[in-house]
């Protein structure tokens, strides 16, 4: 594993968002949900597409607390335009499990 200066982090903008709308992406390649996600008043909602489909129905996803990367350039994911990276990790199966909390934060918190 390579090392990066603190500065580095820091330029990348991790924020806590709330999923409000959660559709299915039949055009993706691999199963995937698109997202909108509630940033809060500072950044608003922003889209993602997830390949979360192997552990998440559309109903665990809606009001669930995510963390994400704001501040990457969009990406173009078929006829989608992804705003955010949704964080998440792989588990034993490589299944993406997404980060989570078990306390409240508030939208829009950074993730430092």
């Amino acid at each position: 594993m390579s090392t990066i200066p603190y500065s580095t982090f820091e330029s990348v903008e991790m924020r806590v968002g709330r999923i409000i709308t959660v559709d299915d992406f039949p055009e993706a390649r691999k199963p995937a949900y698109k997202l909108t996600i509630d940033f809060g008043p500072e950044i608003g909602t922003k889209k993602s597409s997830a390949q979360i489909t192997q552990l998440y129905s559309k109903a665990d996803l809606l009001n669930r607390l995510v963390v994400c990367v704001v501040n990457f350039a969009p990406k173009q994911i078929g006829p989608f335009i992804s705003e955010c990276l949704t964080c998440g990790a792989a588990n034993a199966d490589g299944h993406v499990a997404l980060l989570g909390f078990d306390q409240d934060v508030p939208l829009g918190a950074k993730i430092f």
